[in-house]
């Protein structure tokens, strides 16, 4: 197996050489509310509408929390083994698709291929058993192209049940807008000529964040941006990356301390706030083309948390995902991203009599060959498993699990996974493009 130290360039090698140049060297941080944790049968509900917050910078259609009649804006936390029971309200004048990301083996929120748009004005009860601990995302944009406005994502926190080596945590959500003169801001799939670009941390231009010398922080890193991949990172402090897609990995130290992630793709990073009493790290992002400072960590005055950071954290409890795949025995299939011959179509085109991409056996490993025959990177997210990056020469993988992957242009990646979980399951690919289209497939695990 490939050390960890090279897996990055595995994943994007030349537009992760321009994030990380542009950066510098850090990691990164922004600030949650307090968390709400999950009680007794407390009553939710998830409402699909348009944003009405005068001080949000612009006007998406969003998702929001509602915990026994009060509105709770971003994000939902509760512990692994919980049951997520809520009713889905979509108060949009349009069909809604909710799309899950980080969910395995989930049929109730099976995206199109299982859940059909559910109409304007209509309400759905919906039940999650949450196996697995992790960052989750779930957002409206499988139904979001060139319609009126772009949408925002929602975070979900899933605890684990055993106590994790870290003082607080911070979710950190990142998104792009392209607003117009009026500041109306436009949705993926149509021309941003003559817009401007805004990047927003937690829904706002800019935060600062207080911080303990010496504390120990877990960020949740969401890239919620339509099309970019990015890189984040807090000057001068290293992140150890334990968590990818909403699944355990084996901790490691993030180059030059920067995070890169694909559209929709997380990470859970630790840091130590290892730095002088009254001093200031900048929260950087970096788009593909320069950095942007979106915020400062703020190291106070007082006395540290501690007199020495802790020592380094053990991985996070697994999920329960297998050691180890047979790689000799697995089925293989070839995947084209970015070709106009394949049986891809829109979301709002998909239809479960299409072709799938393929056909699988329960039990069975499957190999991927995902070749992006486009000139320009292009972004893969699996729905319903979990998958590992290959070495290049088949012989091993990386010590983490994906959902999503970003591909090089006229470039092949290989993945493997088990076909654990039956049913029909979506594909979704997009290139990094803002007025590229959100394209999807179905594959079948029968």
């Amino acid at each position: 197996m490939a050390g960890i130290e090279s897996f990055p360039n595995q994943i994007l090698r030349p537009d992760r050489r321009r994030l990380l140049a542009g950066l510098g060297a850090a990691a990164l941080i922004p600030a949650i509310p307090p968390p709400v944790w999950a009680q007794a049968a407390p009553r939710l509900a998830l409402h699909a509408r348009i944003d009405s917050n005068a001080e949000y910078p612009v006007k998406p259609d969003v998702l929001s929390w509602s915990i026994n009649g009060a509105v709770r804006g971003s994000d939902y936390v509760a512990s692994r083994g919980d049951a997520l029971d809520f009713a889905l309200v979509n108060d949009l004048p349009v069909p809604a698709v909710l799309n899950w990301h980080g969910f395995d083996g989930v049929s109730a929120i099976g995206a199109l291929t299982l859940k059909a748009p559910l109409a304007a004005g209509a309400r759905e009860d919906v039940q999650i058993s949450l196996r697995q601990a992790g960052t989750f995302m779930c957002d409206l944009r499988l139904g979001g192209d060139g319609q009126a406005r772009p949408s925002r994502a929602l975070p979900l926190i899933v605890n684990e049940s055993a106590a994790v080596s870290v003082d607080r945590e911070q979710i950190c959500l990142f998104e792009d807008w392209r607003l117009r003169a009026d500041r109306s801001a436009i949705a993926p799939g149509d021309d941003p000529k003559d817009t401007t670009a805004l990047y927003t941390i937690n829904g706002q231009p800019t935060l600062d964040v207080p911080a303990r010398a010496n504390e120990r922080l877990r960020f949740r890193f969401i890239n919620g941006f339509q099309r970019a991949v990015i890189a984040v990172k807090i000057e001068n402090l290293d992140a150890w990356v334990m968590a990818m897609d909403s699944q355990p990995a084996e901790p490691f130290l993030a180059r030059n301390g920067a995070v890169v992630l694909a559209p929709g793709g997380r990470v859970d990073a630790f840091v130590d706030a290892a730095a002088a009493p009254g001093s200031a790290s900048q929260i950087l992002l970096h788009d593909g083309k320069q950095a942007h400072t979106l915020g400062r960590l703020l190291i106070a005055d007082g006395p540290p948390a501690r007199a020495h950071p802790l020592p380094a954290a053990p991985p996070l409890p697994s999920n329960g995902l297998p050691d180890r795949l047979d790689l000799k025995g697995a089925s293989r299939f070839e995947v084209a991203l970015g070709d106009p011959q394949a049986d891809w179509a829109t979301p709002a085109a998909f239809a479960n009599s299409s072709t799938p991409a393929f056909r699988a056996k329960p039990g069975r490993t499957v190999v991927l060959a995902l070749t992006n025959r486009a000139n320009i990177a292009t972004v893969f997210h699996l729905h319903g498993h979990h998958f590992r990056l290959l070495d290049r020469l088949d012989d091993g993988w990386k010590p983490f699990w994906l959902d999503t992957l970003a591909i090089e242009p006229d470039a092949t990646q290989r993945v493997a996974f088990a076909a654990e979980h039956a049913g029909h399951w979506l594909i979704e690919a997009a290139a990094t493009d803002w007025t590229a289209p959100r394209l999807v497939r179905w594959y079948a695990v029968e």
